[in-house]
This record gives structure tokens, C-alpha cells and sequence, in this order.
């Protein structure tokens, strides 16, 4: 190809990728020192908090008693200042700002009013999650109780911790769940996506997930937005815990935000591959057996299986 001839293409598709309808609807303009959330800061984020969580095991591996608070406050206090950034990038990215409590007491000259008034938000939420980070520790806790009960093969807690997908999954989904409910845009979804990518299982942050969780192996597993699962349940890989049908406006559009995930009560077992979808409940230590397909209630106690 000539110089002339790919200088020609070069307009001709730069021409073409610059036309409106082109990039319509995949296109954002960020605003002036306002950029999207970042993949990689979000990253660290996640690093921190397991750290935090369980901290000689990831993070810093010089960690001891006698410097655990020390080290515990650093990466704390480091772990805030990187929410607060990501998080404020979300609220812009949202457009949320009118909905936003000004606040008298934070001021800075390189802000202007709206700006203020989402870093102070930010902030806000930021802190309120630190505040958590007991809680999540406390649940993440009982997961890995139930991940090492609930294999024979692992021989200490510190096997779940350390190679564990569930664990690691469980860890930044709970991280998300948090961010969820306190209505953080656009960063929960980006933490779960990475923490699909990672491990291999799917969970919404919106998913309401109890104590004492665990998924043997977890590849493939999909859990959705509005699955209310209860306490000591237990997934095999290739498990779907999805959304049967896509109820329709009438325009045509799907109606979003509505329940069309199962809720599973308390001791509930389910095999690998097994399909259980729409907003039907699973009952009280109900046991569904591997590759079936459930679009029903199953009451307590019930066996499903496939027929022979």
C-alpha cells in the first residue's frame, strides 16, 4: 500500500468514526479533571480492602502482631483517599450532582460549587464504607468457614484464603454490595466484572447474599441482580440463578429494576449446572440436583433430580 493510498483510508475512516450517528450512544465527554472511574485504581482498591481483611495473606507479607495496627491504619487511610477519587468520578459520570447536600464545611479553591459538593458526598460514602470494613470482614469470615466445611480437600483456612476463587470472588462482590446499597454508580458493576474476570463467577452487586456462602470450584457460575440468597447455602460450578423472561413495556422496551431472580432460603444445595430461573423460591434445605432446569417453586426440604 502507498503512503497516498493509506492516507486516503486514514481520512476515510477517521471521517467515518467522527460522524455523530456513529458514535452515538458510545461516546462520553468527560468533564475537565473529571475522568471516568479507573480499572487499574479500582484494582488497588481491592487489593487494599483483601489486605485489610486478611491481612498477612494478601498485601503486605512483612505483617506481624506488633505492626499490624500500624500497617492496618496506613493502608486504611490510603484505601479512603483512592474511594474518595473513584467514587467521585462515579457520581460525575452519573450526572447526579443536583441531587447532591452541599455542605458549608468543605471549601477548596480549585473546586467549583457543584464540584464541591460531589467531593464531599464522595467523601461521605467513602467513610461510610470504611466503617464497614468490620462487618465484611465478620461475613467474609463465615464464608470461609463454609468453603473449608464444605470440602474435604482443603486442609486449613488459610488454603481458602489464599487460592480459593470463591473467596476471592465473595470478597471484592461483598466490597460491591456495599457500594450498591449506597447507591455508588457505575463502580460496584465495574468491581464484580473484574472479580468475574479473575475467578470466572458472575455475581451482581445487587444480589443479596448471606453468611456462610460458598461455590465449590465457582467457574461459571451466574448469580443475578435481584437473587436474595439466605444463610449456609452452597452453589457448584456452572450454577444460574437468573432471570427467566424480560417482561416488556408498551413500547417494547424491557422494564428494568423489577424481582426476576429466585430467592433461595436458608441450607440450600445446588449442583453443577443446574438452571434456576425467574422469581420463584427454593425452599429450606431444598437439595437441586446437577443439569435440571427450574422454573418453579421447590418447597422445603424437596429433592430435585432429573427423571431417569
Amino acid at each position: 500500500m502507498s503512503t497516498r493510498t493509506f492516507a486516503n483510508t486514514l481520512t476515510k475512516t477517521v471521517d467515518e468514526l467522527t460522524r455523530p450517528e456513529s458514535y452515538k450512544d458510545l461516546y462520553h465527554e468527560h468533564k475537565d479533571g473529571v475522568p471516568l472511574p479507573s480499572g487499574e485504581v479500582l484494582q488497588k482498591i481491592v487489593d487494599l480492602a483483601r489486605g485489610i481483611i486478611f491481612p498477612g495473606y494478601y498485601g503486605r507479607s512483612c505483617i506481624d502482631t506488633n505492626t499490624l495496627k500500624y500497617h492496618l491504619g496506613v493502608d486504611t487511610e490510603q484505601l479512603y483517599s483512592l474511594l474518595v477519587t473513584q467514587i467521585q468520578a462515579g457520581l460525575s459520570y452519573s450526572n447526579t450532582n443536583e441531587n447532591i447536600i452541599p455542605s458549608a464545611e468543605f471549601v477548596s479553591p480549585c473546586l467549583s460549587h457543584s464540584e464541591m459538593e460531589v467531593r464531599h458526598q464522595a467523601e461521605l460514602y467513602a467513610e461510610l464504607f470504611i466503617s464497614k470494613l468490620p462487618e465484611l470482614r465478620r461475613v467474609l469470615a463465615t464464608d470461609v468457614v463454609a468453603a473449608f466445611n464444605g470440602d474435604p480437600a482443603a486442609k486449613n483456612y488459610g488454603e481458602i484464603i489464599s487460592c480459593y476463587p470463591v473467596i476471592k470472588e465473595l470478597t471484592v462482590y461483598r466490597i460491591a454490595h456495599e457500594l450498591w446499597n449506597m447507591n455508588v454508580p457505575l463502580i460496584p458493576r465495574m468491581l464484580t466484572e473484574m472479580g468475574h474476570s479473575e475467578t470466572g463467577i458472575d455475581i451482581h452487586p445487587g444480589a443479596q447474599i448471606g453468611e456462610y456462602f460458598t461455590i465449590d470450584h465457582g467457574t461459571g457460575v451466574v448469580i443475578g441482580e435481584t437473587c436474595i440468597i439466605g444463610k449456609n447455602v452452597k452453589l457448584y460450578q456452572g450454577v444460574t440463578l437468573g432471570a427467566k423472561s424480560f417482561p416488556l413495556d408498551d413500547k417494547g422496551n424491557p422494564i428494568k429494576g423489577i424481582p426476576r431472580h429466585p430467592i433461595l432460603e436458608d441450607d440450600v444445595i445446588v449442583y453443577s449446572n443446574a438452571s434456576i430461573l425467574g422469581r420463584i423460591t427454593i425452599g429450606k434445605g431444598a437439595i437441586i440436583g446437577g443439569n435440571v432446569w427450574v422454573t418453579q417453586d421447590v418447597k422445603a426440604g424437596e429433592n430435585i433430580t432429573q427423571k431417569r
